[in-house]
């Protein structure tokens, strides 16, 4: 029962009484976004752990940035960044440069190495989620998009 007595855009009374619990889609989206992410990241791994996935990832993202940045980033303590930088530093992903401004501080840069395994773990993500779109109809296809249109739009800043 929609009147002009309702704003476009603004639901009538019968669409609110037929809304879902947000609480309910709020939990089952936290858990099918998590689990997409984990199934992503055994997807792209390229043999090194999450947390050094995670940690190459940010590297290339946000540039070079410093070990206590790179903790930051990944909200971990500076040991932890230290001992995973090792990992990457060792596997010839990342090196560690001193920081041009402060020679006491050490910033973070990936190698080529690091920057080709990072498009190796984007391609096979996205490789991933390909197949997976591919087996769905034409109509999930299109809800598929709209539903990344609205994720895009709940993660916009306000």
């Amino acid at each position: 029962m929609h009147t002009e007595a309702f704003a476009a855009g603004t639901p009538s009374p019968d669409t609110v009484a037929a809304l879902p619990d947000a609480d309910e889609v709020a939990g089952r989206l936290r858990i099918a976004v998590n689990r997409l992410q984990r199934r992503l990241r055994q997807e792209s791994l390229e043999g090194l752990s999450p947390a050094q996935a995670s940690a190459l990832g940010s590297v290339g993202r946000h540039g070079n940035p410093t070990l206590g940045e790179l903790a930051a980033f990944e909200q971990v303590q500076p040991p932890t960044m230290t001992r995973l930088v090792a990992g990457l530093t060792e596997a010839g992903m990342v090196t560690r440069v001193a920081d041009s401004n402060d020679r006491r501080s050490a910033r973070v840069r990936l190698t080529p190495a690091g920057e080709r395994a990072l498009a190796r773990m984007r391609t096979r993500k996205n490789a991933f989620l390909v197949r997976r779109l591919g087996q769905l109809g034409p109509d999930e296809q299109r809800r598929a998009a709209e539903l990344v249109a609205l994720l895009e739009h709940l993660l916009a800043e306000p």
